[in-house]
C-alpha cells in the first residue's frame, strides 16, 4: 500500500520509536489517522481514571457461585444483572442483593443477546460494559478500556480474556484441560492490539467482555435471535456503520471455561453452529479457506509429489505478484517478502481448514499418510503450525497433549460448522474462496506488519464522547 509523504515520514518516527510509541504532534494528525485506519499502528492513550459514565450488564443463568465472584470484581461499578429467567431465581437474587446491584429479570429464556439488549435498555450511561456472570475483570481493565473512546470514531472496546478453571477444590493440582485452555481459549484473541473488522488479521472479539458506546449501540443492538455468533454479528454490523471496535489487551478479564470434557467439546461445537446464520447475514465473509488461485494450483501438485510443477507454480503467481508490487511503489525484496508470506499464508489456511471445517477430510488424511505420500504432506500442513504454537509457550502442556486437544477442538468446531451448514441447507459457511494469483495485495501485505503493526500512537487522556 502507498503512504503519503508526511503520513511515511511519520511512520518511519514511529518504527524509530519502537514500543515506546510517540505523541504525534498538529502536523502528524492526520498520518496518524490514516496508519490507524488500516490497521497499521494503534492508539495507546492514558488510562482514565474513574468514576467513568459506565454502566456494567451482566447476563446470566444459574450458577450463582459463578455471579458472586464476577459481582465481586465488579465492586465500586454501577451493575444491572439480569437474569434470563432461570427457573429458581432466589439464589442468583439474593446473590444480587448481597453486592448492592440491580436485578432484573426476564420471563422466558431468550439468550444471552436478548438479555443484554434488555440490560442495555434499562442504563442511562454514555458506555455500557458487557460482562458475562462467568468472567472476573482485573483491577483496571474499565480504565483502559474507556480511554479509547476518547475517540469519537471508537464504538466498542474488548479486553484480553483468559481462562481459569472453576473448581470446587482450588488447591487441587491443574488438570489436563485446565493447562490446555489456559493455553488455547476460544476466547483468548492474543497479545497484540489491533482494530478489528472483518477480514482483517483480528475479524471479531468476544462479547463476553465488551465495552460500547451507547450511540453506537442503539444503531441495533445484539440480535435476538442468535443464540451464538451474537457478538460476531454486533462487531460486523458496527464495523460496517463505519465505527471503530478495538481489541485492547493490557485490559484482563478471566473467564471462568468448562469444568467437564464433555461440556467444553459441547461449547466448541456450539460456537461452530453460528456459522450458516451469519453467513446468511454476511454473504461470503466466512468462508473456511481463502487461498489465491496460484499457489492452490501449487500446493495441489506438492501434495501429488509433483514438485517441479510445484515450484513452477508457486514461482509464476510470485512473479505476478512481485510485478504488483513493484508497480505499486515497493522494492523486488519486498515483493519476495509479500510472495513467502502469501504462500506460507495460504499453506497455513489449508491445514487450518482440513481441521476445522474439512476435518472429516483431515482425518482421511491422517489415516492414509503411512502408505500415501500426499496425505503425509497434508498432516503436515495440518500439525506444523500447532507444534509452532506450542513451542511459543510450551511450560504448561507436553506437545502430543497440546496438538491432540488442539485438532479434537477445531473437529469439535467444525462439527457444529458442518452441522449449520445441513441445517440452513446452505453450503455458503463451507465453500472456499479463491483469490486472483496476483491480487488483493493488500491481503498479502497485513503479513507485513511487522514492528509498526505493534506501534503504539500515544495520547492524552480525555473523558469519553
Amino acid at each position: 500500500m502507498r503512504l503519503s509523504q508526511p503520513a511515511a515520514g511519520f511512520a518511519s518516527r514511529l518504527r524509530a520509536r519502537g514500543d515506546e510509541g510517540l505523541v504525534p504532534d498538529a502536523s502528524d494528525v492526520a498520518a496518524a489517522h490514516v496508519l490507524v485506519e488500516r490497521g497499521l499502528a494503534h492508539p495507546a492513550p492514558v488510562p482514565c481514571a474513574g468514576p467513568h459514565d459506565v454502566t456494567v450488564v451482566v447476563p446470566a443463568y444459574g450458577r450463582p457461585d459463578s455471579l458472586a465472584r464476577c459481582l465481586e470484581a465488579l465492586a465500586g461499578l454501577t451493575v444491572i444483572v439480569v437474569d434470563d429467567a432461570t427457573p429458581d431465581p432466589r439464589a442468583l437474587r439474593d446473590v444480587v442483593e448481597a453486592h448492592g446491584a440491580t436485578y432484573l429479570r426476564l420471563e422466558v429464556n431468550a439468550g444471552p443477546g436478548a438479555a443484554r439488549n434488555a440490560g442495555a435498555a434499562a442504563c442511562e450511561s454514555r458506555l455500557i460494559a458487557f460482562v458475562d456472570s462467568d468472567c472476573q475483570p482485573v483491577g483496571g481493565w474499565l480504565d483502559l478500556l474507556v480511554a479509547h473512546f476518547a475517540d469519537p470514531r471508537v464504538g466498542a472496546a474488548a479486553p484480553r480474556i483468559s481462562s481459569t478453571m472453576a473448581r470446587t477444590r482450588p488447591e487441587a493440582p491443574a488438570r489436563v484441560l485446565d493447562r490446555f485452555e489456559a493455553l488455547a481459549s476460544s476466547l483468548d484473541m492474543g497479545g497484540d492490539p489491533a482494530l478489528v473488522r472483518p477480514g482483517a488479521a483480528l475479524g471479531f472479539v468476544p462479547a463476553a467482555t465488551l465495552v460500547v458506546r451507547r450511540s453506537a449501540f442503539d444503531q441495533g443492538g445484539f440480535e435476538e435471535g442468535m443464540r451464538v455468533g451474537e457478538d460476531v454479528d454486533l462487531v460486523w454490523r458496527m464495523a460496517d456503520a463505519g465505527w471503530h471496535v478495538r481489541y485492547v489487551p493490557s485490559a484482563r478479564v478471566v473467564h471462568e471455561s468448562r469444568d467437564t470434557w464433555g461440556g467444553w467439546l459441547r461449547q466448541r461445537f456450539d460456537y461452530g453452529t453460528s456459522a450458516g446464520a451469519l453467513d446468511r447475514r454476511f454473504p461470503g465473509r466466512l468462508a473456511p479457506l481463502r487461498v489465491s488461485a496460484g499457489n492452490a494450483t501449487a500446493l495441489g501438485l506438492l501434495t501429488l509429489g509433483r514438485w517441479i510443477p510445484a515450484a513452477l507454480s508457486a514461482g509464476t503467481s510470485s512473479a505476478l505478484l512481485s510485478r504488483k508490487v513493484i508497480v505499486a511503489g515497493g522494492g523486488p525484496r519486498a515483493a519476495a517478502s509479500i510472495g513467502a508470506i502469501g504462500l506460507r499464508s495460504d499453506a497455513s489456511s489449508v491445514g487450518h481448514a482440513l481441521r476445522r471445517e474439512y476435518w472429516p477430510v483431515g482425518l482421511a488424511a491422517v489415516a492414509l499418510a503411512p502408505k500415501v505420500p500426499a496425505a503425509r504432506i497434508a498432516v503436515a500442513l495440518m500439525v506444523a503450525p500447532l507444534v509452532r504454537d506450542w513451542a511459543k509457550q510450551k511450560d504448561q502442556l507436553d506437545p502430543l497433549r497440546y496438538v491432540a486437544l488442539r485438532l479434537v477442538a477445531d473437529a469439535a468446531y467444525g462439527s457444529g460448522v458442518l452441522v449449520s451448514a445441513w441445517r440452513q441447507r446452505d453450503v455458503g459457511s463451507i465453500k472456499p474462496a479463491l483469490r486472483g494469483s496476483s491480487g488483493h495485495v493488500a491481503q498479502r501485505v497485513s503479513g507485513l506488519r511487522d514492528s509498526l503493526s505493534r506501534r503504539r500512537i500515544r495520547a492524552g487522556s480525555t473523558r469519553p464522547r
